[in-house]
């Protein structure tokens, strides 16, 4: 019988490899590298209508957002929060100054959300999003979701300073 089954498996299809997650696929967990500095993911707050994710990155004690969206090639800013107020989603302003630098609005969207893990807002649901870039390309991002306001500010990165060192 042990012959057997030794012949079987000479014969038997190897299961094929699974394929490596894209930085888009990446949830807690897992480890990636951005600009020289590996991180760890610990959270993810997915936007499925956008094909995007917002990855939570945590080094020892520092905490980054990365940003990853898919157009016609994938996108990716990494972001750090800022402390601010605003009061009110209805009167988000178009031109914002942030340190001595006016930030301009590019782009405003809202979308339903899924929430892994550790992130800035703890449950899924609608979420709105504002996107503004100052003339000397810094990033400034504002979300708004279940009463409360986040802001961050980044920095576009290129796609090759950007790797998947380890997944689940």
């Amino acid at each position: 019988m042990n012959l057997v089954k030794r012949i079987g498996r000479l014969f038997a299809k190897e299961e094929p490899p699974l394929p490596e997650k894209s930085m888009l696929d990446l949830g807690p967990g897992d480890i990636c590298e951005v600009e020289l500095v590996t991180y760890q993911v610990t959270g993810s707050v997915r936007n499925p209508s956008r094909n995007a994710v917002v990855l939570t990155l945590q080094d020892g004690g520092h905490i980054k957002y990365l940003h990853i969206e898919e157009r016609e090639k994938l996108e990716y800013v990494l972001y750090q929060e800022v402390d601010g107020r605003l009061d009110n989603p209805a009167e988000v302003p178009t031109e914002l100054e942030l340190d001595g630098k006016i930030h301009y609005l590019e782009e405003e969207y809202e979308g339903r959300v899924m929430v892994q893990g550790r992130a800035p807002f703890r449950q899924g649901g609608e979420q709105h999003v504002w996107q503004f870039q100052a003339d000397d390309f810094s990033l400034l991002r504002i979300e708004w979701q279940d009463g409360r306001f986040m802001l961050y500010e980044g920095t576009k990165v290129i796609p090759g300073d950007v790797q998947v060192i380890r997944s689940k």
